[in-house]
């Protein structure tokens, strides 16, 4: 029998049920904060939650081991997702039902990622706190703009001199079967707002106008057919889109005044943020527009070393599975925690993130509590 599973250890289907059954769609604050801070009380964690932004809360738990010990973290989010309409049950009223090979837990959240935090908090009811230090690093706003929430944890954590030496981050990212795949980097990612003047004029007399249409196009096609570059050992190539063009123009013998558009750059770790934000106002400015550049995160890799060896092999010895090291789909908060300390993510089957029924198997909410202990353990141990 696993610790986890053994008498007097929380359930982390009982733990998963709370936390969604307080609903907090981002940003996200009080009542399930105050549900986590309940379950981690009992097990000696200092608690430290506090709000920035006015609205976002976030909370730092740590318990403290013996003195230079190391110290692991977990990392997540309470925020989640609206529910949207068309759920079979109410989304905020976690419901278990049996299906065909199992049962599944129901519930926005369940997936994406309060069933993860609940695992984590099972795995840490069995690490004896002399084992070494752990902590949770746990925000209300990575769905949301994510400004007031992992980086407001990362001042409070370097403020606190309590930076860990290893983080793992719960984001759902199996993708058929629990296991099959861990995250080891992430690309960045930038959007750039494009704008360009012209002259407001009647189509019939052009002279007298000036057309920023047409300029708009020109910049588009050149920065469409940029080929950024070819990907690399652990990066995919990196891909610019254009993702909204808007001239709101309701006359149809209206030489419109402005032109806008926006494209989004996800980018390997052969560019920044910056310099591509660069490089697109160049070609912008050749066009007479202009462009701002948002940098929403830049990209990391931890590379494959002792710490991806831990992830890989607790998660083998617990689901039977060698996982591929990946670097795919969007960003997290660990474009953020890398500052911190080399991180990996690895949670459940992403299947049903964000979408209406969302659930997680049951078998594999269990399985993922065993895998967060083995993982914990042996990173305190290095």
């Amino acid at each position: 029998m696993s610790a986890v599973d053994s008498p007097g250890s929380p359930s982390p289907a009982d733990l998963a049920e709370a936390l969604i059954a307080c609903p907090s769609v981002t940003p996200a604050s009080g009542e399930v904060f105050a549900c986590l801070e309940e379950m981690l009380l009992p097990l000696g964690f200092d608690v430290h939650r506090f709000v920035a932004g006015g609205e976002v809360e976030n909370l730092f738990a740590i318990r403290q081991g013996p003195a230079g010990s190391k110290h692991f973290a977990f990392a997540g989010h309470l925020d989640v997702v609206p529910p949207g309409e068309g759920w079979a049950s109410d989304p905020f009223t976690p419901e278990r039902r049996k299906v065909p090979g199992g049962e599944l837990l129901f519930g926005r959240g369940a997936v994406d990622m309060k069933s993860a935090i609940a695992a984590m908090v099972a795995a840490l009811h069995d690490i004896p706190a002399d084992n070494g230090t752990v902590s949770l690093i746990i925000t209300g706003d990575e769905e949301g703009e994510a400004v007031y929430g992992t980086r407001a944890l990362i001042d409070h954590i370097r403020n606190v001199n309590a930076a860990p030496d290893l983080c793992l981050v719960g984001e759902p990212t199996s993708v058929n079967r629990l296991g099959d795949m861990m995250k080891i980097g992430r690309r960045g990612s930038v959007n750039v707002f494009l704008e360009v003047q012209g002259t407001q004029g009647h189509v019939a007399y052009p002279h007298l106008a000036a057309n920023p249409c047409t300029k708009l196009i020109a910049m588009l096609a050149e920065l469409d057919s940029l080929v950024l570059d070819e990907g690399t050992d652990w990066f995919q190539p990196s891909n610019l889109e254009i993702t909204d063009i808007e001239v709101g123009n309701p006359a149809h013998n209206v030489i419109p005044a402005a032109a806008r558009a926006r494209i989004s750059i996800r980018f390997n770790d052969l560019h920044s943020g910056t310099e591509l934000g660069q490089k697109v106002t160049q070609i912008a400015e050749k066009h007479g527009g202009t462009a701002r550049p948002v940098i929403s995160g830049e990209p990391f890799l931890t590379q494959p070393g002792d710490f991806s060896q831990i992830v890989a092999e607790a998660i083998e010895a617990e689901t039977g599975i060698a996982p591929e090291a990946s670097t795919s789909g969007g960003t997290s908060d660990a474009r953020f925690l890398k500052d911190l300390c080399p991180v990996i993510e690895f949670g459940l089957v992403n299947a049903t993130m964000h979408k209406k029924d969302e659930a997680v198997a049951l078998d594999d909410l269990a399985v993922l509590a065993r895998v967060y202990r083995r993982i914990a353990l042996a990173a305190l141990e290095t």
